[in-house]
């Protein structure tokens, strides 16, 4: 068992049910609704450095979508294996409100076995654009594909920073003023599997640079990040049909009279 990579706690916010966490229960009133659909999925090998060994394989698509488990459930997820990816789909886009927009639910067994993941979102289902997301786990040693020290303290979005149950939350309003990103009408959110290895030439690293440190060699069919579920908080109004109609009449109108 590795020694926890600091003596004091990092300068994000603490586990779930500590005070200052920004963990999200499963069970939670904020959510309006959840992915209903899936595409784009790209399953990692088990262990990237031996691409023989094959593709993590366990789960599928159809089990990400809906309300995330329970605290003690820890099952149906999908895992990406190393580096893999899956991109979610909604009933209706997700907008920039007042906090949290959505979260995304992993199934990590404890506060400090954490499997990361980046976020990513786009307005077009073309163009994704990933949250800036930060990791101050030493990069000295390598944690081991059970190790249990993680601090969530030290890990600033992205995914699986919280134990199952517990969603992680995204904020668009950080990507707000992207080019080629509508915060009001994002309709895609892709998850990707950090891939935690502390190798420069295999490991992926956080927005500042660093390695991200996280259980590895995972190398087995459930290795990798487990997607549970995402979450919308914010969704985007829709016009009702009635002012479709509406609308499209006042728009002919005047370009009949534009013609006159």
């Amino acid at each position: 068992m590795l020694a926890p990579a600091f003596a004091l706690a990092g300068p994000y916010a603490p586990a779930a049910d500590v005070i200052g966490s920004t963990a999200i229960p499963f069970d939670s009133t904020l959510f309006a609704g959840w992915a209903t659909g899936f595409q784009d999925l790209v399953r990692g090998p088990v262990k990237i450095d031996q691409p023989g060994m094959g593709f993590a394989s366990y789960g599928s698509g159809a089990d990400v979508l809906g309300p995330a488990d329970a605290q003690n459930d820890s099952l149906p997820v999908m895992s990406l294996g190393d580096g893999g990816r899956i991109t979610l789909t909604f009933a209706k886009p997700i907008r920039n409100g007042p906090g949290a927009d959505f979260a995304v639910f992993e199934n990590g067994f404890g506060d400090n076995f954490l499997e990361l993941a980046f976020v990513e979102v786009s307005s077009n289902g073309t163009t994704f654009f990933r949250f800036p997301s930060v990791s101050l786990t030493q990069t000295t040693t390598q944690v081991g594909a059970f190790d249990q020290v993680l601090d969530p303290t030290d890990l600033y979005n992205l995914a699986g920073k919280y134990r199952r149950g517990f969603g992680t939350p995204f904020d668009l309003s950080e990507l707000a003023g992207t080019a080629g990103l509508d915060v009001n009408a994002v309709t895609h959110v892709r998850i990707v599997d950090v891939v935690g290895s502390i190798d420069p030439l295999y490991g992926t690293r956080d927005s500042l640079g660093n390695l991200i440190n996280d259980p590895w060699a995972t190398a087995f069919g459930s290795g990798g990040f487990d997607l549970d579920a995402v979450g919308a908080i914010n969704f985007a109004t829709l016009p009702e049909p009635s002012s479709l109609l509406l609308l499209a009449s006042a728009a002919l109108c005047a370009a009949a009279r534009r013609r006159r």
